[in-house]
């Protein structure tokens, strides 16, 4: 499982954006890139900006480069637009969706909760942090798995909203996926039409 392991605070700074979903983030304390010219930098072209918002949505569902790479290709194939649609695939993630259910208290940690092998879907173990999810899916937590501490804290403590196109009994540890998300559906802070120009150069 491949996977970004390198200073995640750096990455933040990088992106001017608190990415890690850490309570302290050292962007808040030092809201400039990292590096000995990066409080001193005042013209950003329109290539870093684009980059830039690239690599804060790469970060932020903890994909690498060359997966990131065939999501797009797989986005700009599909019908609709391909932003939507780069989002879309991004979303319907198992790790993302136990994340979004508030099973899990970061998207690293749902990553490694599905890795490990306590969810099922539609009655099968997956255990693979990619996997895409469709509309009529239901995913479980496996019965010997319900009461992790780590799944058991993030219910208590998490944010009880879910997004509209899932429903979520936290009782008997369910998802059920209604639909794959729209555009409108997806809070995720990003303008994904300076991804395509990136990917259009």
């Amino acid at each position: 499982m491949a996977r970004y392991t390198g200073p995640t605070h750096k990455a933040c700074r990088r992106a001017l954006t608190p990415l890690c979903q850490n309570k302290k983030c050292a962007v808040d304390a030092r809201p400039y890139p990292p590096g000995e010219h990066g409080r001193g930098r005042v013209r950003e072209s329109d290539y870093l900006i684009q980059l830039r918002e690239k690599q804060k949505l790469r970060y932020m569902y903890g994909v690498l480069e060359k997966q990131f790479r065939r999501y797009y290709q797989n986005a700009a194939k599909a019908k609709g637009m391909t932003g939507e649609n780069l989002l879309r695939i991004l979303e319907t993630r198992l790790d993302n969706v136990v994340w979004r259910s508030g099973f899990a208290a970061t998207r690293p940690q749902a990553r490694q909760l599905v890795n490990h092998g306590h969810f099922q879907v539609n009655g099968k173990k997956v255990d693979i942090p990619s996997y895409a999810v469709r509309g009529g899916d239901v995913i479980t937590v496996k019965e010997r798995s319900r009461n992790l501490t780590i799944l058991v804290h993030a219910i208590e403590t998490g944010d009880s909203s879910t997004p509209e196109w899932i429903t979520v009994d936290q009782d008997s540890r369910t998802i059920s996926i209604v639909d794959v998300p729209n555009r409108s559906q997806i809070d995720t802070p990003i303008q994904e039409q300076l991804i395509v120009e990136l990917y259009s150069k």
